[in-house]
């Protein structure tokens, strides 16, 4: 039975979240195929991680039996959401776009799942596990648009989840969701509309093709 490890960051609830609704729609293609299978979830909005620490960061490079107890205290905490990235076989996150980049509580659980030696280094513990990132934005950042040079979400993911941790990272973009809430977009509210179709065709598509291929 597949597991999938599903996080949502956005600040506001699905009715009001293009990437929980997106996320929302992948997971139930998802659990289509996998009636069976486990779902652990993770609203870094209501339930967030704690930001790294000096203890904690420091935990990560010492050896366990040397950790003081305030090393030893929070670096459990970390290994919880380690062996929760390990044990999955597909990835979920709900990434939208603030000022440019991603949540600081999506940053948060990224800088205490990241552990050099383990799941990141020359042979890391996660690696070719696929990751689904929903990375929601309210304008457009697309090659060739104005705001090209601002795109900071796909970018740094790419980096974060493909180069340090080796996962296969695959991008859903719904974009322009700003449309309808700001007047001087209102000629955009089409194109929004457009991509927001195409986004949750390809949230259904994407989840039945992994589960296919999961399952082979």
């Amino acid at each position: 039975m597949a597991t999938l490890l599903h996080i949502d960051s956005s600040v506001f609830p699905a009715a009001g979240s293009a990437s929980r609704a997106v996320a929302e729609t992948f997971r139930k293609a998802w659990e289509e195929q996998h009636p069976e299978g486990t779902v652990i979830y993770r609203d870094l909005a209501t339930d967030p991680v704690p930001h790294l620490t000096a203890d904690a960061h420091t935990a990560g490079f010492a050896d366990p039996s040397a950790h003081t107890p305030e090393q030893a205290a929070v670096f459990a905490e970390r290994l919880k959401l380690i062996e929760e990235l390990e044990a999955a076989d597909a990835v979920l996150i709900g990434a939208p776009m603030y000022n440019f980049t991603i949540p600081s509580t999506l940053k948060a659980w990224l800088d205490n799942v990241i552990l050099v030696g383990r799941t990141a280094g020359d042979s890391p513990s996660v690696k070719g596990t696929p990751v689904t990132v929903v990375a929601s934005r309210g304008g457009s950042y697309a090659p060739g648009t104005p705001r090209e040079g601002y795109e900071y979400v796909q970018n740094y993911l790419s980096a974060v989840l493909g180069d340090m941790l080796g996962l296969e990272a695959d991008f859903i973009v719904p974009e322009l969701t700003m449309a309808p809430q700001v007047p001087a977009m209102a000629e955009l509210v089409p194109l929004f509309e457009s991509s927001r179709e195409r986004a949750h065709q390809d949230a259904t598509v994407k989840a039945k093709t992994l589960a296919e291929r999961l399952a082979a």
